[in-house]
């Protein structure tokens, strides 16, 4: 079984800018037309998240609500190296993969909103996005709580001979849990297809990942298991896909369980409504300055596969599209209350009590 493995150098130089998307492809033969997609698809994230927080400001969205601000590049390189037939398992921080993964951004945030439309019917909110179709399995508010769940679709792919792959999104605080260690555990005994994200934005809420884990580099812990670790800047979109197709197609064919580790910068709190002011201000400059949005804009810029003029499109069109989907979300229609329990059990339980908060026991 492989072993952990040094972290994977992902410093690429750009060839020479000619200005002409005739000219020999740049950043290792890929097409300009995809080098400006993941672009786009890395500002719609942005954006989409910026509009965001704006409606939680406004009232519009409730409950918990947790960004993806800093890690696009993570979120979309990931989503490249995924087949639409492989499963998704993440944490509450999970509305760009959702994106990623193939949702209707109008669905997206229409479960924000709370409507009908969204992808739970409005009864999951920010933290529980769910898409059957696309295979987006759950975004889980209990830290860790959708690492066993992806160990069980795992076993189901090995079980039927299928040859989907789980990956399995977590935070790095998901790492210092007991159910982190006896999934991988299980993982790495029975030869699962799952692959282990660990998205490490430096600050576990509001504790630097060096004050919580004894050991900070945690893409060494997949040696405990004899299972194959990485760690990949979560910063360059092309370093994440390279790097998580890797390790998704072996586990694909070979039923080698990995787990790699993204290391990205959180631009802003934990959440939405966290001031994070526990960050020093050069800590908030560092962060900055590992903006991926703006870093993949300026190497697209120097290698000539992006103008000013095309950024300027490419922003117009993802600022339409995202007034798109809060306009949908915004005339959506709210769930009915006599909903609420639709979807407690997946079959009809006898007894189930469907009541609604207040309502009488017992009949007069």
């Amino acid at each position: 079984m492989t072993t952990t493995t040094a972290p994977r150098k992902t410093t690429r130089k750009p060839k020479p800018a000619t200005g002409s998307d005739h000219a020999e492809p740049p950043f290792g033969g890929e097409s300009p037309d995809r080098l400006r997609e993941l672009y786009r698809d890395m500002l719609f994230v942005r954006r989409f998240e910026e509009r965001t927080a704006q409606a939680y400001q406004q009232a519009k969205i409730g409950g918990y609500c947790h960004l993806n601000l800093g890690e696009e590049a993570t979120v979309v390189g990931l989503g490249a190296a995924m087949r639409p037939t492989d499963y998704l398992f993440t944490n509450y921080r999970e509305h760009g993969y959702a994106l990623a993964k193939g949702i209707e951004p109008g669905r997206v945030m229409a479960e924000l909103y709370g409507r009908s439309t969204g992808t739970s019917k409005g009864w999951g909110g920010s933290m529980h996005m769910y898409d059957t179709t696309t295979r987006l399995l759950g975004g889980y508010a209990i830290v860790g709580g959708q690492v066993p769940l992806a160990i069980g679709a795992a076993l189901a792919i090995d079980y039927r001979g299928d040859d989907d792959v789980v990956v399995c999104q977590m935070g790095e605080g998901t790492t210092n849990i007991g159910a982190f260690h006896e999934s991988l555990n299980i993982a790495a005994l029975w030869n699962l297809p799952v692959v282990f994200l660990v998205i490490n934005n430096q600050t576990g809420m509001g504790t630097t990942v060096e004050k919580s884990s004894a050991e900070p580099d945690l893409w060494k812990r997949a040696a405990a298991y004899r299972l194959r670790g990485e760690r990949v800047d979560g910063t360059d979109v092309l370093a994440v896909r390279d790097a998580a197709g890797e390790l998704i197609e072996a586990a694909r064919r070979e039923g080698k369980p990995a787990l790699l580790e993204a290391v990205s910068y959180r631009l802003k709190g934990h959440s939405v409504v966290d001031p994070a002011k526990y960050r020093t201000s050069e800590a908030v400059e560092v962060a900055r300055e590992h903006d991926p949005i703006t870093l993949w804009h300026n190497r697209l810029l120097e290698a000539g596969v992006l103008t000013e003029s095309s950024a300027a499109g490419i922003e117009a069109e993802v600022t339409e599209s995202v007034a798109a989907a809060v306009e949908f979300a915004d005339s959506s229609p709210h769930p009915d209350p006599s909903s609420l329990f639709d979807y407690t059990y997946a079959t009809p339980v006898p007894g189930e009590q469907r009541r609604l908060p207040a309502d009488p026991v017992f009949a007069v």
